[in-house]
């Protein structure tokens, strides 16, 4: 399956036709579709990310977040995505040799698109509920995260300079 056709499949769903994040249907690695409601009751990290990215590294503090508290309900979640200078231009296979090379063990999803009018309906509902700097709904870059509480609102947005260990009161707090 090509990446357009990946793309185009999500172009037509509507925010208006899911009542929460959890239901919003999203790409697998390996071609499939799902949602995110494995997760439902979770802390979330979500994370556009890109193995050929100057911020790629961070893939280790996002997996040291995800096993320091996944037993306590947190899940970090990787969207790859290839609009910010092509850092993530292969298939599942180049994803998934990635993740093994940080030793990743948290979701990493199929790839889509953050920005533009065709942005993915996930990436939509976390741009709108949680705005930028200035209030902008554009995403600068790659490893931007987005934390979700226990009840699926987006409650706060981090640029890729955030490095993931300084995420951990924010998701302390959350955790309870």
């Amino acid at each position: 399956m090509s990446e357009e056709s990946i793309f185009s499949d999500f172009e037509s769903i509507s925010m208006r036709d899911h009542q929460s994040v959890y239901d919003i249907p999203v790409p697998t690695l390996d071609g499939g579709t799902a949602t995110l409601a494995p997760h439902r009751g979770q802390v979330l990290l979500i994370v556009n990310v890109a193995s050929r990215c100057g911020f790629t590294p961070q893939y280790d503090g996002l997996e040291a977040l995800h096993r320091q508290y996944r037993d306590r309900g947190f899940s970090v979640l990787g969207f790859p995505c290839n609009q910010f200078l092509w850092q993530e231009p292969g298939g599942a296979e180049s994803i998934r040799a990635c993740s093994l090379k940080y030793n990743v063990s948290f979701p990493i999803f199929g790839k889509l698109r953050v920005n533009a009018p065709n942005a993915h309906p996930l990436y939509r509902h976390l741009k709108s509920a949680r705005r930028g700097t200035l209030g902008t709904r554009f995403i600068k870059w790659n490893f931007t995260k987005f934390l979700v509480d226990r009840e699926g609102r987006v409650v706060g947005r981090f640029g890729p300079l955030t490095k993931p260990d300084s995420l951990s009161s924010a998701i302390e707090n959350l955790l309870g």
